[in-house]
């Protein structure tokens, strides 16, 4: 019942479809995805990428704007999430990766915090407050301008980094994109050969289910997989402040090095 339940939800799909999805899938989620769609019952997979944890994600700049933070503690509970300590240990994590600059979750767990490690003081404020809490990632770019961004009191947090100094402003306003519109691309050339050979098949079969003519199926999927890209390219989104230019359209000569986007 629980797979039919997320099933429906990242579909829109009814529950005899979702029923039949998953027992011809052998309950693998993302198969039985596909096969909606296959059949056109759904019309768009929605990521399944999301993290149902709750917590909180922060985010800093140091002071030349040159490195970015961003930092996500997860709780069982919204509650704890917003209790006074959960937050001062998660701002302390915070302030300890920009001095120290740890590599690895590993290496942040050594470090020492208050009373003892990173971990030790994580062990003992789960102990206190009765839940459990788990560091769950971190990182750090740099660029020659760096912006973060902090959304829905810490439920959504943005790293970008640009190659031009000086475009501080730019910077925010793609930090701003990267929150709403959430892509998960830089470009089209980095997305995986496997992923868009799947779309492509998907498509094929949803257009000649349509009774498309075979001929023209070729060239309504790559009008198709356009659209793809330009829902899960960042260069390629519609910009949100006006819809009539792609986010490359607002670049002039400046290029986006890195993005970094966390979501509870």
């Amino acid at each position: 019942m629980e797979l039919i339940k997320q099933l429906r939800e990242m579909t829109g799909a009814g529950m005899v479809d979702c029923q039949k999805a998953l027992k011809e899938a052998d309950n693998n989620l993302e198969k039985a995805v596909d096969i909606l769609r296959k059949k056109g019952i759904s019309k768009a997979a929605k990521r399944t990428d999301r993290d149902t944890n709750e917590g909180v994600i922060k985010v800093a700049v140091n002071a030349e704007k040159t490195e970015g933070y961003i930092l996500e503690i997860n709780s069982e509970t919204d509650f704890v999430a917003r209790n006074e300590k959960f937050q001062a240990f998660a701002d302390s994590v915070m302030e300890l990766i920009k001095s120290q600059k740890p590599a690895s979750l590993e290496e942040l767990f050594k470090l020492h915090l208050s009373v003892g490690t990173v971990k030790e003081d994580l062990d003992n404020l789960s102990g206190t407050i009765g839940e459990k809490m788990e560091i769950k990632r971190f990182e750090i770019i740099n660029g020659p301008i760096v912006a973060a961004y902090s959304h829905l009191g810490g439920k959504i947090g943005v790293l970008v980094a640009l190659d031009q100094a000086g475009q501080e402003e730019l910077a925010t306003e793609l930090a701003m994109q990267i929150t709403a519109a959430n892509p998960k691309y830089l470009t089209s050339a980095e997305v995986d050969s496997e992923e868009i050979n799947r779309e492509k098949e998907i498509y094929k079969e949803q257009l000649l289910k349509e009774g498309k003519p075979e001929a023209m199926v070729d060239k309504i999927v790559e009008g198709k997989m356009s659209k793809y890209y330009s829902e899960v390219c960042l260069v390629d989104q519609e910009y949100i402040k006006d819809d009539s230019k792609k986010v490359k359209d607002i670049l002039g000569g400046t290029n986006i090095l890195k993005f970094v986007r966390y979501s509870l």
